[in-house]
């Protein structure tokens, strides 16, 4: 059969003969390869008569124009930066690439001007208004920056001790038992334990006050506060104020937007309860006073603050949430106890409050040439640090002073200075195995990898840590 229809004629000239007159008339477009840049050339009925397979990277009908992906032509706007995404999906994106936008410009593609409100410029609910023909954004509390982009919500380090006992004042103390219990302001942590756990004012103080000095500006967007048990009787504050300060002498009483009296704050019901109130508008301070208004017993007082630094630029990065994978977490070297392999401590176990029996990165060699490195797979504004030592077997391991260096290549590095001497900063550590130690970064970092390079120590060069920052390049 089928060398019977090879053989039937079309207007007299066998198929055969006139198949591969075609096949000469279109091979011969590919007898001299068209392709550009090692394309593949392929011919084809139509116009024209062939095609290029191209090879990555080369585009174009002859695979003569270069190709960068998604950012070839640069679909931002008004000067924005195409960054490829490499196929990673994240929740608010949705294509192959992310557009950086210039000062001035916002959305997807970089095409809303904020020459004015008409735009909507602003996120997660901020209201847009132009004073003295500049525009702004007008944030709900917890949002802070220049479009309410951030979320203001860092616990800001009495629960886990990043606020140190030194921070911490009252106008007064309460002692009970003979005086034998000191219920201190240094106690006021939330969720603080034991028998004394937590500020008591003096029974005679008449107008009770307790501060925490923050010993730099900040912006604060709320405060969780508990009360406490003393002698089986509970006892919390029913209601208070806050007054904040900028020096430390001249106070300001909270009072909401547009009201001219002291707004009171409604505290807690019970002694083991938490309650948060947000401040909204943020308060911008150093110094930040609780004042009780109503007391059930006695003014007991167990807290929390909530905010951030003043460009919204401290959420954590990812290292204890397992953001960041274990893969982007080296180090130098890695030390075994007693050699055993089960008791490895692994760079990828130095993650802010990690538990069990080996919960941190230990150096093999205490020495300065150690390192610790957190790679973030692409630049971030970097503005801060925590660190936390462990313990091993019972004994307790720290690095008490580190310096900070940084690389957006992994190659070139640059280790961050003292504004004012000009040489390597040397960042106060830990000193014990569980209290967070907060360091910022003044000015801010923009890098993609982190090394946290030991300088002192306590037993064994020791470290859990978390960074601090943001993915704004400002």
């Amino acid at each position: 059969m089928w060398k019977r229809r090879l053989t039937h004629s079309f207007s007299g000239v066998p198929l055969c003969i006139l198949m591969v007159a075609v096949c000469a008339v279109f091979g011969e477009y590919c007898e001299v390869n068209k392709c550009h840049n090692g394309g593949t050339c392929v011919t084809r009925r139509g116009s024209p008569p062939f095609f290029c397979v191209c090879p990555d990277g080369f585009g174009g009908e002859t695979c003569n124009t270069t190709e960068i992906g998604p950012c070839n032509p640069n679909p931002c706007k008004h000067g924005g930066i195409c960054e490829v995404t490499n196929g990673v999906r994240r929740g608010d994106v949705f294509s192959e690439y992310v557009c950086k936008c210039q000062e001035g410009f916002l959305g997807i593609h970089c095409q809303k001007s904020l020459s004015d409100c008409a735009g909507r410029p602003c996120k997660n609910g901020g209201v847009c208004r132009t004073v003295n023909g500049v525009p702004g954004c007008h944030c709900p509390s917890p949002h802070v920056g220049k479009y309410c982009q951030f979320r203001c919500i860092s616990l800001l380090g009495m629960e886990k001790g990043g606020i140190a006992e030194s921070q911490i004042s009252a106008s007064s103390v309460h002692y009970g038992i003979l005086g034998l219990q000191r219920w201190g302001p240094e106690l006021a942590r939330l969720n603080n334990k034991g028998l004394v756990n937590a500020w008591t004012a003096a029974s005679y103080d008449k107008s009770p006050w307790i501060e925490v000095n923050l010993r730099r500006k900040m912006r604060l967007t709320g405060i969780v506060t508990q009360g406490a048990s003393r002698m089986g009787t509970a006892e919390f504050i029913k209601a208070f104020k806050v007054a904040s300060s900028l020096d430390g002498r001249t106070y300001s009483v909270y009072q909401l937007e547009g009201q001219l009296k002291d707004n009171v704050f409604t505290g807690n019901v019970d002694n083991d309860g938490i309650k948060t109130n947000l401040f909204d508008p943020p308060i911008l301070a150093q110094y930040l006073r609780i004042l009780p208004v109503v007391c059930r017993r006695a003014c007991t007082l167990r807290m929390e603050l909530v905010g951030c630094e003043l460009n919204g630029c401290s959420e954590p990065l990812g290292v204890k949430s397992l953001l960041i994978p274990d893969s982007q977490l080296t180090a130098s070297s890695v030390y075994r106890t007693w050699g055993i392999e089960a008791f490895t401590w692994y760079p990828y176990y130095a993650r802010l409050d990690r538990q069990g029996k080996t919960n941190a990165w230990t150096a093999a060699t205490n020495s300065r040439s150690e390192w610790f490195q957190v790679d973030l797979e692409k630049p971030k504004r970097i503005s801060g640090i925590i660190t936390q030592g462990a313990k091993d077997f019972g004994v307790v391991r720290f690095v008490s002073a580190f310096k900070v260096a940084y690389s957006t290549d992994g190659q070139t590095w640059s280790v961050i200075e003292d504004p004012e001497t000009k040489t390597d900063k040397i960042f106060p550590g830990n000193s014990d195995n569980n209290t967070h130690k907060k360091n910022f970064f003044e000015p801010t970092i923009w890098a993609r990898f982190v090394r946290v390079l030991p300088w002192t120590w306590h037993e064994r060069i020791t470290l859990r840590l978390e960074l601090l920052g943001c993915d704004e390049p400002q």
